[in-house]
């Protein structure tokens, strides 16, 4: 099937971005992948180059860049701990000029523009599960600011272009997710357990392993964010994306070890400055406004996604 839509998608060689690029083709998209590869890898987008219908362009959108589009899903941004405090001037940066840059290409276009946000943006929070309306408990000095900071600064800019030039935009407070194409030493804690539960290494847990998590599998949050773009336009968001099964992270390490068929031990560290200690999206606003909710439980997703470190492990 072939359709004329013509979209952008900035971070487009990240986890999360290949695989949009990835659904947008199949849906018979023209794509335009736009990654400096920072954190990325050119490997995740290599199956799409021959592709006529897909395209890269090497770019840091904290510079403007002229293209013609009819959608641009905003993704680019490090998204673990490890990678944004490595350049957390260089973070705030891609927050925020690049929502600047890429809101400016959106409005010379009058183009549809989805920022991916996140559940960052809620803190360490005092409301659980996490609802849209809640403002958030955040640290605005912290080593984490960086990034919850910069996408708090990038949804008021998004709504301020709304309201002040009409752009149509859609906003995605995406929860942990996880599935193949994850760096392996990215930080995450899904990444994390698999790649030491693999070398039969220790398990770091930081704390004592009570503080929860929901995990998202990968192919559900991007038929979210796809739906999301697609809804109806008085639909802006923010909208939650997320899997709301909660589980603790010692839960998570215990059974990653158990799939791995692992010899590994659990090692506990200090807690890092300002990782929150509760973490469950409340998604009845994607379910009436997308009819969306996660499909993949997490033993269908964490087996993909063992099965994939595994082939990296291999290789």
């Amino acid at each position: 099937m072939f359709n004329s839509k013509r979209v952008a998608v900035t971070g487009g060689c990240g986890f999360l971005g290949s695989h949009l690029c990835e659904m947008l083709l199949k849906k018979g998209y023209e794509v335009i992948c736009i990654d400096n590869c920072f954190t990325s890898s050119k490997k995740n987008i290599e199956n799409f180059m021959s592709n006529p219908m897909f395209e890269f362009i090497r770019h840091d959108i904290t510079f403007p860049l002229y293209i013609e589009v009819d959608e641009i899903y905003n993704l680019a941004c490090p998204a673990s701990p490890v990678h944004y405090q490595r350049d957390p001037v260089q973070t705030t940066k891609t927050c925020i000029h690049g929502a600047i840059n890429m809101l400016g290409l959106a409005k010379r276009l009058n183009a549809k523009i989805l920022q991916a946000s996140t559940s960052e943006v809620y803190g360490d929070p005092e409301i659980h599960p996490q609802p849209e309306g809640y403002w958030g408990r955040v640290n605005p000095i912290g080593i984490r600011s960086c990034y919850d900071e910069g996408k708090r600064c990038a949804e008021t800019l998004f709504f301020d272009y709304h309201r002040q030039h009409n752009l149509k935009i859609k906003i995605a407070r995406i929860f942990n997710t996880y599935g193949p194409r994850m760096h392996p030493s990215d930080g995450r804690v899904v990444s994390n357990f698999i790649m030491q539960a693999i070398e039969n290494k220790p398990i770091t847990v930081y704390g004592d392993g009570s503080q929860t998590r929901s995990f998202c599998y990968v192919d559900d949050l991007i038929r979210g964010l796809v739906f999301l773009m697609e809804s109806d336009d008085k639909v802006t968001g923010p909208i939650n994306l997320g899997n709301p099964a909660e589980l603790t992270v010692i839960e998570l390490a215990k059974q990653v070890i158990e799939m791995c068929g692992s010899k590994s031990e659990i090692e506990f560290k200090p807690l890092p400055s300002d990782d929150p200690l509760k973490r469950k999206p409340d998604i009845s606003l994607a379910a009436q406004e997308l009819s969306w909710s996660p499909k993949v439980p997490l033993e269908k997703g964490l087996k993909a996604t063992i099965d994939y470190f595994m082939g990296i492990f291999n290789a």
